[in-house]
């Protein structure tokens, strides 16, 4: 059994909250009516009271039956309401389509329609059979028209078949660690088999938004056939992006099943905020509803680790750390606890030494790692320690 000493101060940092006024651009598409596989909705879908006007800490409640709001940059959660939970999730597929098709092939591969794609139902490009059309237009037909003839001619084109294609999304996802999504086809329409939750989408989703290729085609309102010299002109039935002037992108959805859904990033503060609402009628106003909340109630920071440690009573460890940017977002009141361990051993350059953590109600929000920044001994660490401000607890390993 090996022994460790785990060295751990708390601190509190109050941080002083801003309020935002976000103005609403006026609505300029038509209602989207996508994957039209049944005409009615679902109804024994839980429903939750929609609480106008409440953008109070802890208190939002929206009628949706799952979403979910994070940083893109740190995935940290911002917002969840039942993020876990497995469900439908229509044409919000199309964002790992999109995104396998952007790591598999060139962007000016032509890509033949096949009867098959020609003939699916639901929403669609207007692709005819035999059609040659390059990938990048595919994506623009996939993303901005929700085309699922597009994604059954990605698929096919770049996977053999459909089933070869969804055997990659899988793979991927699984990579991305998505650990409640399971993918049957690139388009989403209805299928026991596909399905995903809120948290594994928005985690997706900034990673997509990471691909320069994958941000211009979302955040695109309208393309016209002679920019990339395309077969046909393409406008965004994304209202999102009219409605919040800082959303650039990302995806629309909707089936019987899944209700209607909606995958969006919004630029704020240097970075983007994933919201994500599952078989939510009310969308639009629901995503700006829970942006809103993000920006009253959360400060995002960005400090040194190094300085962290230092202000947190270890001066004498931030010269040996390897200092790197701490990014957070906290709501009024936020928990920073810096963890140390004391080693067994000699410490090598990169070495984890301790972990700093941002923590709301005693849950662990978001975490990272320290570092070391150089080669030490033991004995020279355990100086470096000033064991007056720390409460030492022993735990076991086995």
């Amino acid at each position: 059994m090996n022994r460790k000493v785990i060295l751990r101060v708390i601190c509190s940092i109050l941080l002083i909250m801003q309020s935002y006024s976000i103005c609403s651009a006026s609505i300029l598409l038509e209602e989207d009516v996508e994957g039209i596989e049944d005409e009615i909705i679902i109804t024994e879908d839980r429903e939750i009271n929609d609480v106008d006007n409440t953008l109070v800490l802890d208190k939002l409640r929206v009628n949706a039956r799952n979403a979910i709001a994070i940083d893109g940059t740190t995935r940290q959660i911002l917002y969840e309401q039942n993020c876990y939970e497995v469900v439908p999730m229509a044409s919000t597929t199309k964002i790992l389509t999109a995104l396998v098709a952007l790591n598999e092939s060139d962007l000016n591969r032509e890509l033949t329609v096949t009867k098959n794609a020609a003939s699916i139902r639901g929403s669609k490009v207007g692709y005819k059979a035999g059609e040659n059309i390059k990938l990048r237009e595919l994506l623009y037909g996939l993303m901005l028209k929700s085309g699922n003839d597009a994604a059954i001619t990605i698929a096919e084109g770049l996977g053999g078949s459909i089933e070869n294609f969804s055997k990659i999304m899988n793979h991927y996802a699984t990579s991305l660690g998505l650990t409640t999504s399971h993918f049957e086809t690139p388009h989403g329409l209805d299928s026991q088999k596909h399905y995903s939750s809120a948290y594994d989408l928005a985690i997706l989703t900034a990673k997509a938004m990471e691909n320069d290729t994958f941000r211009e085609i979302c955040g695109e309102k309208l393309i016209t056939q002679d920019k990339y010299d395309f077969t046909r002109e393409y406008q965004n039935i994304n209202k999102i992006l009219w409605k919040i002037p800082d959303a650039n992108g990302v995806k629309t959805g909707y089936t019987g099943g899944a209700g209607k859904c909606l995958v969006s990033s919004v630029k704020y503060e240097g970075r983007n905020i994933i919201i994500v609402v599952l078989n939510c009628t009310d969308r639009w106003n629901v995503t700006e509803k829970i942006f809103n909340y993000v920006c009253t109630n959360y400060n995002f920071k960005k400090e040194s680790s190094s300085e962290i440690i230092k202000s947190n009573a270890i001066s004498n460890l931030g010269s040996i750390v390897e200092d790197a940017d701490f990014q957070y977002g906290a709501k009024e009141e936020a928990n920073l606890e810096v963890e140390v361990f004391k080693p067994i051993m000699n410490i090598v350059k990169g070495d984890i030494i301790g972990k700093i953590s941002l923590k709301d109600k005693d849950n662990e929000n978001l975490k990272q790692e320290i570092r070391s920044n150089k080669n030490i001994s033991k004995d020279k660490y355990d100086k470096a320690l000033s064991m007056n401000y720390y409460e030492s607890k022993d735990t076991t390993e086995s």
